[in-house]
């Protein structure tokens, strides 16, 4: 029972509660492309179809490994100094989104689709440019060695995501129907004013999460810089430049697959990106699902969003310490296989129509079943990064997981259109879809204990199974 209590007590440190608020900024602006836009789109009589490939431009994610190496090495001007270099690019991208907010609340989907989906495609961009920054401030929170932290650190990551998506949700859903019942004719442009309003607030906590190790990743970024400048025996600008860029691009990639081994490395991109594509497919579509069958946008918010955040915020904070307990391995196979058998629960849902009593169990469920299995992915994930690339290794795999659950997601509403509305057979698809990562991570069960190690943190270490 001491240890127990022991393990819990590092939730209590005041550093969580500023990995919590980045959890939040990271999570809210899903809120606003994801099922704002959606409903936005919906209510405005757009098709599934549209509105599905409307969603690709979550595909921004998937890619922003790419300008992840700039992330982590140029500094703004003025706000670098005043404010420090995480939280210098993650105010600035705040700026930009709302902005963003303010240009919405003039548009007109039926008028202009191109122009919304633009401007949600730059809500996403920074976002996700956003999210490289947040990682890495969030990953830095905590020493290389401190395991428990880690595991830790990531479950309130993750509550602070879902509280940032879900308490979002309620905001954006309640704030809208309380306008289109007073009678405002572009509610929903009226909401983004609001969630606006809701972005600014999040960037007044941020000036309390403190940066550390900056001196540490510029000296060792300096360094390989130096290295690299001598191995290619170049000198003066040119050489300056040739190394800058090698050390910001090619040296985060090459240490990642040097430190893992080529084969492994690959295997792990594979699981990463394969694992949550199926509750993707289901998420995309979720909220359509539950509008067909008759549900409002207020039950909508209480179950789907306000229900949903109680149950993650618990069972995420819990199953951080139950990955610690029964090895990260196992945590992750039976976390995989329960988040896609829950999608069966919306298959019955559908069979038997509108029920509150099983929607609220199937939410509660699916939610329980979906943070286990985002704090064991954080997790994971988080270990294997070169804390002198923090950003842009993070990124890197962030983004592969990110692309299995965005890109091929965007197909969702088609093939419910293609299924012709058996909303069933569409769940029953996404269960199975999550058999391709098991095999992936069947494949590295034995090795990932020498890929702990290599990383340097003792997460997880004495319990990892071969």
């Amino acid at each position: 029972m001491q240890k127990i209590i022991d393990s819990l007590a590092v939730y209590w440190e005041r550093r969580m509660a500023r990995i919590f608020l980045l959890g939040i900024i990271s999570g809210f602006p899903w809120v606003l492309i994801g099922s704002s836009l959606t409903l936005w789109l919906k209510e405005d009589g757009l098709s599934r179809t549209t509105i599905g490939f409307a969603g690709l431009i979550f595909g921004v994610y998937a890619i922003n490994f790419l300008w992840a190496p700039l992330i982590d090495r140029i500094r703004i001007p003025w706000l670098t100094r005043k404010l420090g270099h995480r939280r210098a690019w993650i105010l600035t991208l705040q700026a930009v989104i709302v902005a963003s907010l303010a240009l919405w609340s003039f548009a007109d989907p039926t008028a202009n689709l191109g122009w919304v989906v633009g401007i949600g495609l730059t809500i996403a961009i920074a976002s996700a440019t956003q999210d490289i920054a947040v990682d890495a401030l969030r990953i830095e929170q905590v020493g290389t060695s401190e395991g428990e932290a880690m595991a830790a650190g990531a479950a309130t990551a993750v509550v602070g995501w879902w509280t940032g998506y879900k308490l979002g949700g309620i905001i954006a859903l309640e704030t809208a129907t309380a306008f289109q019942n007073a009678g405002v004719e572009d509610y929903w442009q009226a909401t983004f004013l609001v969630l606006g309003a809701v972005v600014i607030l999040t960037n007044i906590g941020l000036l309390f999460v403190h940066e550390q190790g900056t001196a540490e990743r510029i000296s060792s970024q300096t360094a390989e810089d130096d290295r690299i400048a001598s191995t290619l025996g170049v000198s003066g600008p040119m050489g300056r430049a040739a190394a800058w860029l090698g050390g910001t691009v090619v040296s985060p990639l090459m240490s990642f697959f040097r430190r893992n081994g080529f084969a492994i490395a690959l295997t792990v991109l594979g699981f990463i990106f394969l694992f949550k594509i199926g509750e993707a497919f289901m998420g995309r579509m979720s909220i359509l699902f539950y509008r067909e069958i008759g549900f409002s946008k207020s039950e909508i918010a209480l179950y789907s969003k306000g229900l949903g955040w109680v149950t993650t915020v618990g069972f995420t904070v819990l199953g951080g310490f139950f990955a610690i307990r029964m090895g990260l391995i196992r945590a992750m196979f039976l976390s995989g296989i329960a988040m896609a058998a829950t999608n069966l629960l919306f298959a019955v849902l559908f069979w038997v129509g509108k029920s509150e009593a099983l929607f609220a169990t199937a939410v509660v469920v699916d939610d329980l079943t979906s943070a286990f299995a985002t704090v064991t992915f954080v997790a994971f994930i988080s270990m294997l990064v070169d804390r002198t690339y923090t950003a842009t290794q993070y990124a890197l795999m962030a983004s592969i997981g990110t692309a299995g659950r965005t890109l091929l997601a965007g197909a969702s509403g088609a093939l419910v259109d293609w299924l012709e509305g058996d909303w069933a057979t569409f769940f029953v698809i996404t269960t199975l879809m999550v058999i391709p990562s098991l095999i992936c991570l069947w494949a590295i069960r034995g090795r990932l204990r020498d890929m702990l190690a290599g990383a340097q943190v003792r997460l997880l270490g004495r319990h990892v199974e071969e």
